[in-house]
């Protein structure tokens, strides 16, 4: 269990009920991503904030095993373990970062001993990939370099030198914790002689000093989907720092930047492209020809086109993660040139007088 989900009330910020379906619980994340989501807020602290909350919730109550875990702490903290005096003089705990409820209360109360403890899980990390837009759009794979605490490849993990024996800690009989009585309580803190690992090593390994890891640089490789957007964090499990005494590792998180495209831009699944057009093209109609991420196609623009009218080319965005492709939302702008040859002003100066104001008429000036 995670000491940090105390405080935490993930089922309220999904807006969802404690039984909730685990379709129920994505539906919900849905819902709030498309509302708080980083690019439909861009510049938006609290959005992004609100985001991150909202995906720490999904994150876990997504999960199985972690939404029983958190299910179980929550529990807990009804029950009165927390981390301060009860009223009536009963005491209550805080008991950080436990395992089941049967070994809280063995630990609690003595009931513990000969249990040994799980090795500790090593660190999350976090880098980052720069990739193109173009990437963005096809999906790649990219290396990224992470400084990391991996397993002792001298020792395969174990702190141990090669030949030497492992044995169990004779403090604590292997279990990594010691029993300290306390008037009526007995409680279980971690063995000293062997830092809570249960063992004792009779010839530590030099190359790591019986940590059974070492630190190093590694290069890993990250498979980015197609059609991930900015700022997105992929989870690459396992890859991240090593757990201590042949713990579990932890996970690698890698955060996406996307460099910006020339022409295109992004909203959502969606691109979006400004389309210079003339006067004469946007009074009398007519075809213009537009890129895509593929191949060109002709916009036909119906006459009397207002600038900053935008159309919809279906099927032309970036890709969905779960199949298909957001739309090409094309906007037209209307170019009034700054300079012209005679022909030109003459035939301006024509149309000009025959407006004669008719454009302003509802003013009444």
């Amino acid at each position: 269990m995670n000491a940090n989900w105390l405080d935490k009330d993930f089922y309220a910020v999904l807006g969802v009920v404690e039984n909730a379906s685990a379709e129920d619980i994505k539906r919900a994340y849905r819902k709030l991503a498309r509302t708080h989501h980083p690019d439909r807020n861009p510049g938006n602290a609290s959005a992004e904030e609100t985001m991150k909350r909202i995906s720490e919730a999904y994150d876990v109550l997504s999960d199985v095993k972690s939404r029983s875990e958190y299910d179980q702490t929550r529990r807990m903290a009804r029950s009165g373990f927390r981390g301060a005096p009860g009223r009536g003089g009963s005491a209550t705990f805080d008991i950080g970062d436990v395992g089941d409820l049967g070994g809280i209360f063995g630990d609690l109360f003595g009931g513990g001993r000969g249990r040994r403890r799980a090795p500790a899980r090593g660190p999350d990390l976090e880098t980052e990939a720069r990739i193109t837009f173009d990437q963005s759009m096809q999906g790649t794979t990219v290396p990224v370099r992470v400084q990391r605490d991996a397993a002792c490849s001298a020792c395969d993990g174990t702190g141990a030198a090669p030949g030497s024996s492992v044995t169990a800690c004779r403090a604590c009989a292997g279990s990594g914790m010691v029993g300290e009585d306390q008037g009526m309580f007995s409680f279980q803190r971690a063995c000293g002689a062997c830092g809570g690992s249960g063992r004792t090593i009779d010839k530590p390994c030099a190359t790591c000093g019986g940590d059974g890891s070492v630190r190093r640089t590694d290069e890993v490789k990250i498979r980015i989907p197609a059609g991930v957007h900015d700022g997105a964090r992929i989870r690459a499990r396992g890859r991240g720092g090593a757990g201590p005494r042949g713990g579990q590792p932890g996970d690698l998180f890698v955060v996406v930047r996307v460099a910006s495209h020339p022409i295109f831009g992004r909203s959502g699944a969606d691109l979006t492209l400004d389309v210079p057009i003339g006067y004469a093209e946007a009074a009398l109609g007519g075809e213009v020809k537009i890129p895509t991420l593929e191949s060109p196609v002709t916009l036909k623009l119906p006459a009397g086109t207002q600038t900053g009218r935008t159309f919809r080319v279906k099927g032309r965005g970036a890709p969905k993660p779960k199949g298909g492709r957001g739309d090409l939302l094309a906007t037209v702008r209307v170019v009034v040139p700054e300079s012209f040859g005679e022909d030109e002003r003459e035939l301006l100066e024509q149309l000009r007088a025959r407006q004669n104001g008719a454009l302003r008429a509802h003013l009444e000036v």
